[in-house]
């Protein structure tokens, strides 16, 4: 038999003189093989295709094969996941197993005993083998498992497991650490938890939509909400009005911070938590999927010492972390920083942030009054709310300072209005205002299942689909799913930008008090994209679909 050196050196993805040839066919060659993939010389994915043309196997691809869902339920989870092995479909009556190491005759056999027919391995590399058992293999049944202990323990009545639920390894503690990981994993933004008339609904919002995860039984759901209150340093006899807390749990060796806030309803308290993965603060601007003439003009925004930016959208749509990306590009050793939060999302290294109290009189205004005497170049203000905030921040951004900040409207010409229906002078706003971006989140297509084709002439005639007719009909996308995405045809998401710089004519409309429609016009003339519009350049990139952007922009 051919050593894996050998098979590597053949197929030409490994140069003779990386071997000891000496060493070949040995537990060596091994050793050596591990040593050059550490290095980057070969990839895991090499090595494993290797093994299997060693072995006369064949070699699976599971971020792309398609997973048979009933041959996974054939074997018991805990099976699975000893042993890292996955079954995929079957072959006649055979099951096949995806495997790192099809050599494990144990495994092999334990299998075989569990199901009681015959297998066959098939070789998969060992991190896409992970994230399949990941994916496929859920928590569920760990989770229904618990919810049967937590019963059992509690009987059917109510009762507030508070006090009683402290160990690590308790059924309440484990159900909610499990809840919490499968989001995370998930790749979930937030999760809620929703209290009915009979039972305790989970649902995961995953790329802006959510979805049903868990329902639990109503026994359980006074001390799964104890549990988390408890976690997030919530009054927990307090259960009449809304509380906010927060969290941080280690997932995968990061820390990640979870943003809690409970809601009383009719059948108990609901409780949602938002996902806080401070990976997304560590984007660079090239990251934020801007198009060149939109990121030109904000750069030229955000490099001036002083003015205002102000990034608006609907709750969820990104405007923190775009904030955050901003921040990142202009926070330098030599300028102070300093951000007025509610709540602080994000901690930054080397930025001073001030989390809003209300009670103890700490508000946006107060907190921006103070920071301004604390000699600042940067001023981040997480939201403007009211005329005070407005009125300082403006005049902040009038006296040598960078202000950035967010605002509640629908479009970037919007923000114009709204400032000056806050009752601050028009003329301050026309000032003051340097530069406004609009966003909205759009789900990105999966790249391993899109599929092309061409649309209507006539139908992207009516959706105002701008192309170059010279050039023939554009080649656009659709969603079509896979395993990978989770046959959604969609796997993650990208903002949608309206970047609008205010020019002397729109400071000259804001002073006429003219309609944001006016504005509008003006800054389109002036080379403005709308959102639609930056959305039908995504699609024609084959970052989105035409039916996604419709979705997410009026």
């Amino acid at each position: 038999m051919a050593s894996l050196s050998e098979i590597l050196i053949i197929r030409g993805q490994l140069p003779i003189t990386s071997i000891d040839t000496a060493a070949a066919g040995s537990d060596a060659d091994e050793d050596q093989i591990r040593g050059l993939v550490a290095q980057g010389v070969l990839s895991e994915s090499q090595v494993a295709s290797a093994r299997a043309a060693q072995l006369n196997l064949p070699f699976v691809d599971l971020t792309e094969y398609p997973v048979d869902h009933s041959a996974v339920s054939l074997v018991p989870i805990g099976l699975l996941r000893r042993h890292n092995i996955l079954p995929i479909g079957r072959d006649g009556d055979r099951l096949l197993l995806a495997m790192a190491d099809p050599q494990d005759v144990l495994a092999l056999d334990d299998i075989r005993a569990a199901v009681r027919i015959s297998v066959r391995p098939v070789v998969a590399e060992r991190q896409d083998l992970m994230n399949a058992i990941a994916r496929f293999v859920r928590a569920d049944g760990e989770l229904n498992d618990l919810t049967s202990a937590i019963q059992e323990e509690t009987g059917e009545t109510s009762t507030d497991l508070a006090v009683q639920e402290v160990e690590d390894d308790a059924p309440i503690v484990r159900f909610v650490n499990l809840l919490i990981s499968q989001a995370i994993q998930d790749h979930a933004s937030d999760i809620h938890i929703e209290p009915a008339e009979h039972d305790m609904h989970v649902r995961y919002r995953i790329d802006g939509v959510l979805h049903e995860m868990q329902r639990a039984p109503k026994s359980i759901q006074n001390g799964v909400i104890s549990r988390l209150k408890i976690m997030s340093d919530i009054d927990i006899a307090e259960r009449r009005k809304p509380q906010d807390g927060r969290l941080s749990v280690m997932h995968g060796g990061r820390k990640i911070d979870l943003r809690v806030a409970t809601l009383p309803t009719v059948y108990g308290e609901k409780v949602v938590m938002r996902i806080l993965d401070n990976s997304a603060t560590q984007l660079g601007i090239q990251q934020m999927a801007m198009l060149d003439h939109n990121l030109d003009r904000f750069k030229k925004s955000y490099s001036k010492p002083y003015g205002m930016i102000l990034v608006t959208g609907p709750t969820g749509s990104g405007k923190s972390t775009t904030l955050y990306t901003t921040l990142n590009e202009v926070a330098k050793p030599e300028i102070n920083v300093i951000t007025v939060e509610d709540p602080v999302e994000y901690r930054l290294p080397g930025i001073n942030q001030v989390q809003v109290n209300v009670k103890a009189g700490l508000t946006f205004a107060s907190a921006l009054r103070s920071i301004l005497r604390s000699d600042p170049d940067v001023v981040l203000l997480g939201e403007i709310r009211d005329k005070e905030t407005a009125q300082i921040a403006i005049e902040a951004s009038l006296t040598g300072h960078l202000v950035l900040s967010t605002l509640h409207t629908n479009d970037a010409p919007s923000a114009v209005t709204r400032l000056i229906e806050m009752d601050i002078e028009p003329f301050l706003v026309g000032s003051a205002l340097d530069c406004v971006v609009a966003q909205r989140l759009a789900r990105r297509l999966c790249d391993k299942c899109k599929q092309p084709y061409h649309h209507g002439a006539e139908e992207l005639a009516a959706l105002g689909f701008g192309y170059d007719p010279r050039m023939g009909m554009p080649t656009l996308f659709r969603p079509v799913g896979c395993q990978h995405c989770s046959n959604t045809g969609y796997r993650g998401r990208m903002a949608l930008h309206e970047v609008m710089s205010v020019s002397e004519d729109i400071e000259r409309l804001a002073v006429q008090r003219a309609s944001s429609a006016d504005i509008g016009r003006v800054a389109v003339g002036q080379g403005m994209a709308t959102l639609r519009q930056d959305g039908w350049a995504k699609a024609l990139l084959g970052m989105t679909s035409i039916e996604e952007i419709l979705r997410v922009v009026a």
